[in-house]
């Protein structure tokens, strides 16, 4: 009886898939990608005020993904690793300037002064289903270059509403321009000037703008009968955070909090546009974030929930991310799937659903997880954590191994930039690059999810586990073919002095250029 319920129930999902689920082959695909927002930040995934409750009913009529991970602990190499499918290593978005180090410094122009961006050799996924007939808009953060060969209407979107580097500022326009923000090829204005934001308050629009952007680019899809897809990348959660006045002061968690609440809201609307327009069973819809929380701002940053240290680090925190998935009719309402995945499977799930074909000429590091969504199924496969040119660890099963360990310069530290604050563990988060390569750091994330309990390498679980992971590892380097790295020169000159389209607001005069290697302390 039991054999014949099951049996019933795949059929029935199966025949949703073929019927209801996908229209002529193609269906939709949202990414809603939030901006260092931490696995701990969801009601769904424990976090103790519960105000995420459109999130939370999206995870009872989806499944949860507590396994699931961004490739790098920072925002721009999780990026480019979501919509290549390929590790930061691959496409290029690391440096070799200095060991280890992850492609951000302190100062926030950082981010302007960098020259390189995506490669036009790297396929990424809005070219690949744009060749589909697929209709494709980024909202917000783009964040893999801001000179104008490197824009995403050159790599595959058709529409972008958002900008091309962080919201950091305000800037005084003479030794460091605010950034714009784009309206498809040119710039509709600036932070900070026709986009406001109040860094005494944190009042700002864009987020209602972002969320209203999504909701007209819906519309438009369906009414056009054309498969679409919708990459959603608000970055309220990211310093400087902000909010619009509806949400100010609403939450217990302070500014930080008020921002999730209207991400949160906004989410809801955004799958209630879905449903409106009657392409909710069409469409595919994953929420994740692009790295952890940003520990290091306290109070004014987010919750990695049980995992140790944030973003920047390659502990759990720095890369585990909440992650739900959504198809109504399609995937099963209030599943929890103990795949371990990655921001990268998105490129290869949906162009699979898509019916397209993975690239064949290069790795593809994403997996499928179309099984993983019809029959919660679960892949053996190993993830690897890299921070700049190192690989740092690697997960095999429910086992972790510290290759490397490292949180930042103690010289850092002591200024008072903590990536694990109230988290000290001897020996794991060090301030100085200890290579462990010869005797690992082994840790059980099932029995010891925060990395606290290291599994002494004497022990005979020592002995049996490392020699598989280790085999991984030696498999990886061998076949690993670096891209050329696109964080190591900067030049003040490539600034958003100009952008597209500046003629109509202020163009702005820069220096000559005057390229040099950038410095990343960390």
């Amino acid at each position: 009886m039991a054999a014949c319920l099951k049996l019933f129930i795949t059929l029935y999902y199966c025949t949703c898939f073929m019927i209801a689920g996908v229209v002529d082959g193609k269906p939709n695909f949202v990414i809603l990608l939030m901006d260092d927002m931490g696995w701990g930040d969801l009601g769904v995934f424990g976090e103790p005020n519960k105000e995420t409750p459109y999130l939370d009913k999206m995870a009872a009529e989806g499944m949860i993904f507590p396994d699931f991970y961004s490739a790098n602990p920072l925002c721009s190499p999780s990026r480019a690793a979501l919509l290549s499918g390929r590790l930061p290593i691959r496409n290029g978005f690391y440096t070799t300037n200095a060991h280890a180090r992850n492609g951000k410094a302190v100062l926030n122009l950082y981010p302007q002064i960098i020259t390189g961006g995506i490669p036009d050799s790297e396929i990424l996924l809005p070219e690949v289903l744009k060749k589909m007939g697929y209709r494709n808009k980024l909202i917000g953060k783009w964040h893999l270059g801001h000179r104008p060969q490197y824009h995403p209407l050159k790599h595959g979107f058709d529409e972008w509403f958002g900008a091309p580097n962080c919201h950091f500022g305000p800037y005084d326009d003479i030794d460091t321009p605010n950034i714009p923000v784009y309206k498809d090829a040119e710039m509709a204005g600036r932070y900070y000037e026709e986009f406001a934001i109040d860094k005494k308050t944190g009042e700002s629009n864009l987020t209602k703008m972002y969320l209203n952007e999504a909701q007209q680019f819906i519309k438009k899809q369906v009414g056009k009968k054309e498969p679409f897809f919708l990459y959603w990348a608000a970055d309220a959660t990211h310093d400087p955070l902000y909010a619009s006045s509806n949400f100010l002061g609403m939450s217990k968690r302070g500014l930080y909090g008020d921002a999730v609440k209207e991400l949160d809201y906004s989410v809801g609307q955004i799958l209630q546009s879905l449903k409106d327009n009657g392409v909710d069973k069409n469409t595919v819809v994953f929420f994740s974030s692009d790295n952890g929380a940003a520990t290091y701002a306290k109070t004014g940053g987010g919750s990695n929930g049980p995992f140790l240290c944030g973003k920047q680090t390659t502990f759990e925190g720095g890369m585990r991310e909440p992650t739900i998935a959504w198809w109504p009719g399609v995937v099963q309402p209030g599943k929890v799937s103990h795949q371990v995945g990655s921001l990268m499977d998105l490129y290869t799930t949906f162009i699979e659903l898509a019916g397209g074909n993975i690239p064949t000429d290069r790795e593809v590091d994403g997996i499928s997880l179309k099984d993983a969504l019809l029959n919660n199924t679960v892949t053996d496969r190993p993830l690897f954590y890299y921070r700049g040119n190192e690989l740092m660890a690697v997960r095999v099963g429910l086992y972790k191994a510290h290759l490397w360990t490292w949180t930042n310069s103690i010289k850092e530290f002591n200024a008072g930039i903590d990536f694990c604050p109230g988290e000290e563990i001897e020996g794991v988060t060090t301030h100085e690059q200890m290579n462990n390569t010869n005797q690992p750091l082994l840790f059980h994330i099932g029995r010891d999810p925060g990395e606290k309990y290291m599994i002494r390498p004497s022990l005979e679980e020592y002995k049996k586990v490392m020699p598989l992971i280790m085999e991984q590892v030696n498999q990886h380097k061998k076949n690993l073919v670096p891209g050329k790295p696109q964080l190591n020169m900067c030049d003040r000159s490539v600034m958003n002095w100009s952008p597209p389209g500046c003629e109509k607001f202020k163009c702005l005069q820069g220096p000559s250029p005057a390229p040099y290697k950038c410095s990343w302390p960390h």
